[in-house]
């Protein structure tokens, strides 16, 4: 049969009050009112049947039983804490802070990742976006996922899959009078990014001019919606054009992919990279990708 104990209220009050020898300041530490902390403490004094404090007014001492009483509650009360910090460490040490990309973070990974949590419900999870380089052992991330040459010092690095640029169209774009050939695309609207149509032209053998004037978007996810939308022929990512594709919103025009010159890295400060968190990550993210590029073996010219 379980022991009946004492309120835990009246325990911290009475602990607060001894240790202090003040109920006001017991009050000011657990944020009550003197007359609560009185309270409690009398409700205590009652509960053991014997008196903790001499009162005078409003000074107490505390009696020799209570300061005996007293000396127990902290240890148990400073147990209780540690344990507390314990868990909460633990519960730390599973959290798996990743920052992507923008497209690939919306586009790609977040799809995805209910089935890495599944894996791992014990892992708490943080995505976040940004498309500017951090530091990340300062800013307490895990892992980084950056789209670049792979020149990350300090980093321990480590190759995920390149991406190959195409251009892509709504089915209803000009009311589905769609370019033909790669020369009829210097008589379309093409969208502009931040990655330039120039080497897929020259590699499709078109001789026209960088496109320029109108809007420019940096975020390729905005630049995908635009031409999913009906605004123009534009030219992306496949890793990050998939999901439109797939849905049948957006058309890839021709068979000519160009090469990214830049690529998917897994970078992770060299005090994270063991985490068991992080080696989950990886080598889940590594079978999905794996499973990704089968899926789309005859989508471009040379493999990712």
């Amino acid at each position: 049969m379980a022991r009946r104990l004492p309120n835990f209220s009246a325990l911290r009050a009475f602990e607060a009050a001894a240790r202090h020898e003040n109920f006001s300041r017991a009050a000011e530490e657990l944020h009550l009112t003197h007359g609560a902390i009185s309270h409690q403490v009398r409700g205590l004094e009652e509960e053991l049947g014997r008196a903790l404090f001499v009162r005078n007014g409003r000074q107490v001492k505390i009696t020799n039983d209570g300061l005996k009483f007293a000396q127990f509650l902290g240890k148990a009360f400073a147990d209780i804490a540690a344990a507390t910090d314990a868990m909460r460490a633990t519960s730390i040490n599973q959290r798996l802070t990743i920052t992507s990309i923008p497209s690939f973070a919306a586009r790609w990974l977040a799809p995805r990742l209910g089935k890495f949590i599944e894996l791992h419900p014990d892992i708490e999870v943080v995505l976040q976006s940004s498309g500017h380089m951090q530091d990340l052992a300062r800013e307490g991330v895990d892992v980084g996922i950056r789209f670049g040459r792979g020149n990350y010092p300090g980093m321990v690095v480590f190759r995920l899959m390149g991406d190959v640029y195409y251009p892509v169209v709504s089915p209803h774009y000009r009311g589905g009078k769609l370019p033909s050939t790669p020369a009829d695309l210097a008589r379309h609207t093409l969208l502009r990014s931040v990655e330039h149509w120039t080497p897929w032209l020259h590699a499709a053998g078109v001789d026209m001019p960088e496109p320029s004037g109108g809007l420019l978007f940096e975020d390729l996810s905005m630049l995908i919606r635009c031409a999913a939308d009906g605004n123009g022929v534009a030219l992306v990512r496949h890793v990050v054009a998939m999901q439109e594709i797939a849905s049948g919103q957006l058309l890839r025009l021709f068979n000519i992919a160009t090469p990214s010159p830049d690529e998917y890295f897994f970078v992770t400060p060299p005090n994270s990279a063991n985490k068991p968190q992080v080696l989950a990550f990886r080598a889940w993210l590594l079978e999905e990708i794996e499973a990704f590029q089968r899926s789309s073996a005859n989508a471009w010219a040379k493999p990712l």
